[in-house]
């Protein structure tokens, strides 16, 4: 013990390891430079297939997964999409900064992009700020607009570089295999197209279209028109009322918006509301709608005419945070009081996101707004999310109902939404009641409500009113 105290263990762990036979004495060097070629290989390796700033997968690799998810996506027929996003005014950003402190940002905005997303999807860095998701599988565009709100969101906090707080805003393109391309540098390019056409037009995001790729200018130009068209109230709405079926009486209307474009006169409302999904002005669209329709409301109000007032909400506008206070705000400017306010929400916009749709129905159900499920009977989930939704009333989706007096299978789901959904204590109203035979069979399955063109058209407001007063002793 007192030996190895004064050292003698050096020595014996020195013998111990002196090599045994030549051919040992051979494989030690050997090994070393075989693990040094090894490690600048994986290291060429990585250089070649990452960014050098935020050690994200460059073009290269991103190019590869994405020739790999296309070949995935034919065997499973699956949809592939991708993201390019671009950080708004990043060229300011790096003249007001040190090169050192802009590397840090994209280091940061990277970090940010991995930790809000699966870690199923590839995260990539194209060039300087071009910033690339790629999503392996998805159901459609909506999934891929749902994952740009997620990033979009994660960027609102604040950038903190060398003390400097900097905020940033980005923008997307979109597209979809097999729908935009079929191939990986078909997808990129177009990609990128609909990435100058969101820059254009000042939107969080755009898909791209045929439109786009050939050059032209018409999808562009509509956003732009109806950008200004919710501006300088070019949108108009019209009412449907809705007939309670044991009464005969109005106990409501749904607001449809409408537009005139200046030429091309009136745009269809599934051309308008699609592109203002596709664009990002769903929102101020939506808003727009609220506002008309609670002002109208008012005005009704004004007149004695008690009437409960429907608007639609989007997949899009059910995940913003910001809506409920949104809608408290614009209840309150106009004096009318919440449970005349009723929402109206898909399935498909239920499922889309059923946690934050919970969330803020929730929120708003608490104001005191009331809720009522759209086209149900379209959708795939709901069922499991009926009971905990706080809603008020379903609306037969119009396919069931027009069909009903002679297709018994139509008939027969018609019947079992109704039972479902006064069993639950909901109201349940068709939509799309078009003759009297619909009407009787409806009256004789016991449904609520009805609306739809038997009873009227959607009408102007002062046509309503003239209408609603001459069916005063009620509708037969």
């Amino acid at each position: 013990m007192s030996a190895m105290k004064a050292g003698a263990h050096d020595n014996v762990m020195k013998d111990s390891l002196k090599p045994l036979t030549p051919e040992f004495d051979r494989e030690v060097p050997e090994a070393k430079v075989r693990w040094k070629h090894e490690y600048r290989d994986e290291r060429l390796r990585h250089l070649a297939y990452h960014d050098q700033v935020t050690g994200l997968p460059n073009h290269a690799l991103v190019h590869e997964r994405l020739e790999q998810s296309i070949i995935s996506g034919q065997r499973e027929n699956n949809r592939v999409a991708l993201l390019i996003m671009k950080v708004n005014g990043f060229n300011e950003i790096n003249e007001a900064l040190s090169h050192e402190t802009v590397d840090v940002l994209l280091k940061q905005i990277g970090r940010r992009l991995r930790t809000e997303l699966h870690e199923s999807n590839t995260i990539g860095c194209l060039r300087s700020n071009e910033f690339v998701v790629l999503l392996p599988s998805v159901e459609g565009v909506e999934h891929s607009i749902q994952v740009i709100r997620t990033i979009l969101k994660a960027l609102e906090q604040p950038f903190v570089l060398s003390g400097l707080e900097v905020g940033i805003q980005a923008r997307f393109g979109i597209t979809v295999f097999p729908d935009h391309g079929v191939t990986a540098d078909s997808l990129i390019q177009r990609c990128r197209i609909a990435l100058s056409a969101a820059t254009k037009a000042h939107s969080d995001y755009a898909v791209y279209s045929s439109e786009q790729g050939k050059g032209g200018n018409h999808h562009l130009t509509l956003f732009a028109d109806l950008r200004r068209g919710i501006v300088e109230n070019q949108l108009f709405l019209l009412y449907q009322p809705k007939i309670d079926l044991r009464t005969y009486r109005v106990t409501g209307v749904e607001a449809l918006a409408r537009w005139k474009h200046p030429q091309l006169g009136i745009v269809s409302p599934i051309q308008f509301i699609s592109l203002a999904e596709q664009t990002g002005l769903i929102m101020p669209l939506t808003l727009w709608v609220i506002h008309a329709a609670l002002s109208q409301c008012a005005a009704w109000n004004h007149d004695n005419l008690d009437l409960r007032m429907s608007v639609n909400l989007s997949t899009w506008n059910l995940q913003a945070s910001e809506l409920p206070d949104q809608i408290s705000g614009l209840l309150a400017s106009c004096g009318v009081p919440s449970s005349q306010l009723q929402l109206e929400i898909t399935e498909s916009a239920i499922m889309a996101n059923p946690e934050r749709t919970m969330e803020n129905v929730t929120r708003m159900r608490n104001m005191g707004l009331r809720f009522s499920i759209d086209d149900f009977g379209t959708g795939y989930s709901s069922l499991a999310y009926l009971q905990k939704l706080p809603v008020d009333e379903i609306k037969i989706d119009k396919s069931f109902i027009m069909n009903m007096t002679t297709h018994e299978e139509d008939m027969v789901i018609v019947r079992s939404i109704i039972d479902l959904g006064q069993n639950l204590g909901l109201k349940v109203v068709a939509e799309g009641v078009e003759n009297q035979p619909i009407k009787d069979l409806l009256i004789k399955l016991g449904c609520d409500g009805v609306q739809g063109y038997y009873f009227s058209r959607p009408l102007p407001p002062a046509e309503l009113t003239s209408w609603i007063g001459e069916q005063a002793s009620g509708l037969k």
